[in-house]
């Protein structure tokens, strides 16, 4: 049977795992709280509880914000530096943020971050109801950003802390639900509160929804870990040792590469073309129809992966994500409002159909020590291309034409979902069902 390479152990370092045989998947490192019925366990409850209602507020967060500076400002310059200012450190802690989550108890990590990120907002909300000047937005929103970027790794490991077995992908699928609702519940509410009472209290919400899962999290207490010895490795070694993993695995660096493809054209073509397009063809509504019509296939698909298990996932999880690329196309042939929203509906279910199975993967077949480092590795560089890409789309457009460089961009995304099945311990990847 074909195995992973192995390191001899003569030259493995202390820190590092032995490889599991191909296709074959890490045992879970227990806490005591693992259960392969997540919703029996109560950490995990408090967990999905405080996770739920941090997601919300961040659902609400772009209306309200949008609309809240240019209440101010009306200014879309404005609008954009306050955002960048929280996107650029947010992408540049990652790693970091990696770093530390798997150094110290995620359940610790994510109680400080959600504490942090909700007072930034609740300074955000008093400068926005005061009607202060922008400019001094700019310091909380990078605060903010920092906040997102070391919470994001902790995400990222804290299930394997809390589940185990099959529980694993039950638990990703009832996270996704909890994210896939709050996506489309989330705008309407930051909507309605923007209009009533205004943007500044909308952002209020989203603080406090921010301190309440703090809250949440510091029920879900986790064992201490395991006391470090005198000559362990440092913080910088441990980044180290998560970027070797993560490069020496053509398995993970291969998707996270292609995503960064297929984000950097997707969120360019999608979210910078998209409405340009629209406004000419569809309009708002159809458009706004369109949106409304992802979120209802993301949150399908979270559901029903609830119960549904694959054994061999990625192929067919990458195959179907070259369904996500077809509104692209869609929208550079002038499709109709209803041909839109069924692509954008398929392109939601493929899409969260991957979340879920990639999760899964990643929790049973990467050591759970180094989850936070080697996830914040595949967030990082899936991330880092978005900007080229919103940058880039404008010009390209602008010299080709919106509808070639949305067909185009499509056809590239497709084709970069594919190029990771070239790799044949990709192909092999297996998800145990509980039992086997």
């Amino acid at each position: 049977m074909a195995r992973w390479p192995l390191v001899p152990a003569t030259d493995a370092p202390k820190n590092r795992d032995p490889e599991p045989p191909e296709g074959e998947a890490f045992p879970v490192t227990s806490t005591g709280l693992a259960s392969e019925q997540p919703l029996r366990s109560a950490a995990f409850r408090w967990f999905l509880a405080g996770q739920s209602i941090s997601l919300a507020g961040s659902a609400m967060s772009p209306v309200a914000l949008a609309f809240g500076v240019l209440e101010v400002t009306d200014s879309a310059a404005w609008l954009s530096a306050v955002t960048t200012a929280a996107l650029v450190p947010m992408v540049a802690t990652l790693l970091l943020g990696g770093g530390i989550s798997d150094r110290y108890r995620r359940d610790i990590v994510l109680r400080l971050t959600s504490l942090g990120a909700g007072l930034t907002q609740v300074g955000v909300a008093i400068l926005l109801l005061t009607h202060q000047h922008p400019a001094l937005l700019l310091p909380l929103s990078a605060l903010n950003g920092i906040f997102q970027g070391l919470t994001t790794p902790a995400l990222r490991g804290i299930v394997s802390n809390l589940a185990a077995g099959r529980g694993l992908q039950q638990a990703s699928s009832l996270v996704a639900s909890a994210r896939n609702a709050t996506r489309i519940l989330g705008p309407t509410t930051a909507g309605l509160l923007t209009a009533s009472v205004g943007g500044g209290w909308a952002i209020a919400a989203d603080a406090a929804s921010f301190l309440l899962a703090a809250a949440f999290f510091a029920r879900m207490s986790l064992p201490n870990l395991p006391p470090r010895t005198e000559n362990g490795p440092t913080m910088l070694g441990e980044l180290r040792e998560g970027w070797s993993y993560f490069s020496s695995k053509p398995w993970i660096w291969t998707v996270t590469f292609a995503f960064g493809v297929f984000n950097a054209l997707n969120m360019g073509v999608w979210q910078i073309l998209g409405p340009v397009i629209a406004n000419e063809t569809i309009g708002a509504e159809g458009w706004g129809l369109v949106l409304s019509a992802r979120g209802v296939g993301s949150l399908l698909a979270s559901v029903v992966m609830v119960k549904l298990t694959v054994r061999r996932p990625m192929v067919p999880a990458l195959s179907s994500m070259t369904l996500g690329a077809v509104p692209l196309i869609l929208l550079g042939v002038g499709a109709t409002t209803l041909w839109l929203a069924a692509a954008a509906f398929v392109a939601g279910v493929v899409s969260e159909f991957f979340t879920v199975v990639w999760e899964t993967v990643w929790y049973t077949h990467v050591p759970e020590r180094m989850l936070s480092r080697v996830g914040a590795h595949d967030e990082f560089w899936s991330f880092v291309p978005i900007p080229i890409g919103q940058l880039s789309t404008p010009v390209l457009a602008a010299a080709f034409g919106t509808a070639a460089v949305a067909v185009t961009g499509g056809g590239v995304a497709a084709v970069a979902m594919l190029m990771p099945l070239l790799v044949p311990s990709l192909r092999r990847i297996e998800i145990k069902r509980g039992g086997d």
